[in-house]
């Protein structure tokens, strides 16, 4: 029997009904309002002239669609040279998190080694200092490499290693790999696995859901990531999608500058869609062992 907020008996009844529906569709329409209102603003006014962007009231569909505004976009913002970069930057970072911080939740998980919780709650315990206070320890490091004593900055490594730093995803993978019965990995060690080959034989084939829900997030910080790229990537040769629209958005018509900010949204929004049901399935596979 399913157990509800409001039982049979009362949606049966004609004011438990009539209530129950117009509740259900206030909510529906205020969080489809929320969500998919700036997404229609952005797209209807990529397709406005200058002039219409900017009037009050706003117009809810452009007067004279102008697709040009994309040509443009992508010709005076240089978006391919900025798309090409932030791809590379988020394919690099997606590497590096998955290698990394996969082998890291694993040995907590499995191969528990000494002080492995104490070093499992001081990851945690980052999670609780705000992204701000680590920008400027993190930058004096960037463009002074302790021991290597190494500049990174325009280096695609200043993004990539403070991503690997991921206590959320660490724990994200930890929590999955706890779901994983032990009496496979006795198995295995019967058989005469090493932990590295039942890591790649046995727990990463089982690992596919929440593995994508790590790609999503090391992709999508990545990709809309502004403050960090703008400090260690100064040169525009080696801007991501969002500097680079910023900095091109002071001379540049706002219809422009939104279309060009459509252009790189589209991406991570086919991304999402493509791996959206790992989304759901990573994120409650590991709540239930057994």
């Amino acid at each position: 029997m399913t157990r509800t907020l409001i039982s049979s008996a009362q949606m049966r009844r004609g004011r438990g009904k009539y209530m129950y529906w117009t509740l259900l569709t206030v909510v529906i329409v205020v969080f489809t309002l929320v969500f998919v209102g700036p997404l229609y603003w952005m797209v209807t006014g990529a397709l406005k002239s200058g002039q219409e962007i900017a009037q009050t009231p706003p117009t809810l569909w452009p007067e004279d669609p102008r697709l040009t505004n994309y040509t443009d976009a992508w010709h005076q913002l240089d978006l391919a040279k900025l798309l090409f970069n932030t791809f590379y930057y988020a394919a690099g970072a997606l590497v590096f998190q998955l290698v990394l911080d996969t082998a890291a939740a694993y040995a907590l998980s499995k191969l528990r080694p000494a002080f492995g919780n104490v070093i499992l709650a001081l990851m945690l315990a980052t999670l609780m200092i705000p992204a701000m206070v680590l920008i400027i320890p993190q930058y004096v490091t960037v463009i002074d490499l302790p021991i290597l004593h190494v500049n990174l900055l325009d280096s695609p490594l200043a993004l990539w290693l403070p991503a690997v730093a991921n206590a959320f995803n660490i724990f994200l993978l930890k929590r999955f790999f706890d779901s994983i019965p032990e009496e496979i990995m006795s198995a295995a060690i019967m058989d005469g696995a090493t932990p590295l080959r039942t890591l790649w034989s046995i727990i990463l084939p089982m690992s596919r859901p929440i593995l994508g829900v790590v790609s999503i997030f090391a992709v999508t910080a990545v990709w809309k990531d502004f403050l960090w790229p703008k400090l260690v990537m100064p040169s525009p040769e080696t801007r991501t999608v969002s500097v680079g629209i910023y900095a091109f958005s002071g001379g540049t018509p706002m219809n422009v500058v939104v279309a060009a900010a459509v252009i790189a949204a589209i991406p991570t929004i086919v991304f999402f869609l493509i791996f959206q049901k790992s989304i759901m399935s990573g994120l409650t596979a590991g709540s239930l062992k057994g």
